[in-house]
């Protein structure tokens, strides 16, 4: 029996590579519907800016009849700290009556679903951003044994960046004591060099496109398996509800 379902994505409006990568992640019968929400740099007040039209553009895609609406965006869903994810996702259920959840609840669930304690966190943002991300990380319970980001404010560029700096920076950050690399930013193209990175360093990778991916279909009852991006999807992509 095939499996049809329809997801929304809220993705940040000058992000060029989170359709192709979250698409390429999709089983047959599965599509997505995307709309935007304005941002140009990726820096502390233009990423609070950029949830305020999230209501109206989450009721756009409702009137698609999706099954279930993300915000397909890794910094403006842990902006605030330990629980602000849940909070977008709540904003978002309250304006259509849809399930909803957010990129950072994605991360947190893979790495739940992993049991992953400590991790080296990599990203295409600058040091404050990275340094935001990684209190949402601890403030939720885990460790963050090494961080680093590539220090980019204009998201256009982050957009153009060659997939070879994620497997760079994901090599560069690696501890003996992370148990997964978490590589954050979903305009940052990193989901062709996940099983090579996991072949590399003998351990999980995450990137917030592939946990995206990975928890609405995870929300949606999927329960198949999705080879070539990394154990997550291949692994371990049972029904949330099992």
């Amino acid at each position: 029996m095939s499996f049809e379902k329809r997801i929304g994505l809220l993705v940040p409006s000058s992000n060029t590579s989170v359709e192709a990568e979250f698409h390429r992640l999709l089983p047959a019968g599965v599509t997505q519907h995307v709309a935007r929400l304005f941002i140009a740099r990726v820096e502390p007040d233009s990423i609070e800016r950029m949830v305020e039209t999230l209501e109206a553009q989450s009721r756009l895609l409702a009137s698609a009849d999706v099954d279930l609406i993300m915000l397909c965006a890794t910094a403006p869903s842990f902006l605030k700290g330990q629980g602000y994810d849940r909070e977008i996702g709540k904003r978002i259920e309250d304006a259509t009556g849809k399930p909803a959840t957010t990129t950072s609840t994605a991360l947190l669930d893979a790495l739940r679903a992993l049991g992953i304690q400590r991790l080296a966190l990599g990203s295409a943002f600058t040091p404050t951003v990275n340094g935001i991300c990684a209190g949402f990380l601890e403030a939720n319970g885990h460790r963050v044994v090494a961080q680093d980001g590539l220090n980019k404010l204009d998201n256009l560029e982050i957009g153009r960046l060659d997939v070879e700096t994620a497997f760079d920076l994901g090599t560069r950050i690696d501890r003996d004591d992370a148990q997964a690399i978490v590589l954050a930013c979903t305009n940052w193209r990193t989901i062709d060099v996940i099983d090579r990175l996991e072949q590399r360093l003998n351990k999980p990778v995450l990137t917030t496109t592939q946990v995206s991916a990975w928890h609405a279909l995870r929300k949606l009852g999927y329960g198949g398996s999705i080879a070539g991006y990394g154990t997550l999807l291949r692994d371990h992509l049972a029904p949330q509800a099992a």
